[in-house]
């Protein structure tokens, strides 16, 4: 799956960076819209990616299939409202956004795919997108999926969550490098990008 080339990684590059950047800004503009400025502050409402890199986590991604960018802060005592809710929605808003501009990507494919050039950068986009958002659901911290479990669990079982966040990055590289990470997500990114290509498949019927 993972050309190593360099115009295998020339072609995945853009889809890496683009998924990265609004991953992180969907993070910060929900932290913002719910009263916290750290985002704001920070600089980190741009789609920009190099505000939002992570040298390591970019490598990763390139090597790998899997990696991650520089966490957006976010200062939850801030929030208008429930708390834990409003770090559970910062949470969500990355792994959504990432599955929308897969949406978004295939619709593209949809219409003009039979462009070799645009076929080569936008597929890496769909994919790369598709598995940032699934990555980020394995609650493990610091990933998203964790923060998610933790809003929806009791308080008292969200405190172990928690506990977990001074191992998580070592339980997440041995997750990547094990190869357990991609038994887990693997199956799942599939099913996804096969309900995305039905999609392709109808509207380029259609039209």
């Amino acid at each position: 799956m993972f050309n190593l080339s360099i115009n295998g990684i020339v072609s995945i590059l853009p889809g890496i960076l683009v998924a990265i950047a609004f991953h992180e800004y969907a993070h910060g503009k929900v932290a913002d819209l719910l009263g916290d400025p750290t985002p704001r502050y920070q600089g980190r409402l741009t789609i920009n990616p190099i505000s939002h890199l992570d040298i390591m986590g970019t490598l990763l991604f390139i090597i790998a299939g899997f990696g991650w960018a520089k966490p957006v802060e976010v200062n939850p005592l801030n929030f208008r409202g429930d708390k834990r809710r409003g770090m559970m929605l910062v949470a969500l808003a990355g792994p959504a956004m990432n599955l929308t501009m897969a949406f978004l990507g295939t619709l593209v494919l949809a219409f003009v795919g039979t462009n070799f050039y645009v076929n080569l950068f936008v597929w890496p986009l769909v994919l790369y997108n598709v598995i940032l958002a699934v990555f980020n659901l394995i609650p493990v911290p610091p990933l998203d999926g964790s923060k998610i479990l933790a809003g929806i669990l009791p308080r008292e079982a969200a405190g172990y969550v928690y506990q977990l966040e001074a191992y998580g990055p070592l339980i997440l590289l041995l997750l990547i490098f094990t190869g357990a990470t991609q038994t887990i997500i693997m199956p799942i990114v599939g099913t996804i990008l096969g309900i995305l290509n039905s999609l392709l498949n109808i509207i380029a019927t259609i039209i």
